[in-house]
């Protein structure tokens, strides 16, 4: 069974400020990566593809954010509940504690920026994942992507409406707010598996997330 790195944690304080922990992470990660096994293992039953090669990377993405957001709630010990599909924010508070507030979940593929329809202020985790061979090794590129989903990053802050790009081009898939740069330099990044991060190991990039473990 494959297990998210529990080294791979950073900026406890970030998760501390909204009344989080990374052992909620930790264990949301689990059970996300547990569940996506259990249905591909269904799948091969059943003589079909993996699910991350029978459906469109969207929706992909948007199944994953679903199971993840709902093991947050799960793990979260009663302080967030699972908002209804298609509602706004992802996660809402219980009330239990005043200082967790809703949050809104985005996922998004490789080092692609998360987005959403609209730019909406709030509180939000984004997380990245990349597709792994059957081994949990990850090959660069998008021609050498493999079958398993693997969260390399998350990232949580608090965005107001500028730190979107909007679009509403016509003749594409409708409104769509993407996160900019300024809005994920100000996300604090709070999980990074350095083994399946999307760069080479030499790029600055990469060397800019070693960083955060040293």
């Amino acid at each position: 069974m494959r297990e998210p790195t529990s080294i791979g944690f950073v900026n406890s304080s970030a998760l501390e400020r909204i009344g989080l922990g990374h052992d909620i992470l930790l264990e949301a990660i689990r059970d996300t990566y547990q569940l996506l096994d259990q249905i591909d293992a269904t799948l091969e039953i059943a003589g079909v593809f993996p699910l991350s090669q029978t459906v469109e990377l969207a929706n992909l993405s948007s199944m994953i954010g679903n199971i993840f957001a709902s093991a947050i709630a799960k793990h979260s010990k009663g302080l967030l509940r699972r908002n209804r599909p298609h509602k706004y924010p992802d996660l809402l508070t219980t009330g239990v504690s005043p200082q967790v507030p809703d949050m809104e979940l985005k996922m998004a593929l490789e080092t692609n920026k998360p987005k959403g329809h609209l730019a909406k202020e709030g509180h939000y985790l984004t997380c990245r994942y990349v597709l792994c061979q059957s081994d949990g090794y990850l090959k660069i590129g998008r021609e050498n992507r493999g079958i398993k989903p693997y969260i390399w990053e998350i990232r949580c802050g608090y965005l107001l409406p500028e730190h979107f790009n909007l679009s509403n081009t016509q003749g594409d898939s409708g409104k769509t707010a993407v996160v900019n740069a300024a809005g994920m330099e100000l996300l604090q990044i709070i999980y990074c598996d350095l083994e399946r991060a999307p760069f080479s190991t030499r790029s600055r990039t990469y060397r800019s997330y070693q960083q955060l473990f040293e």
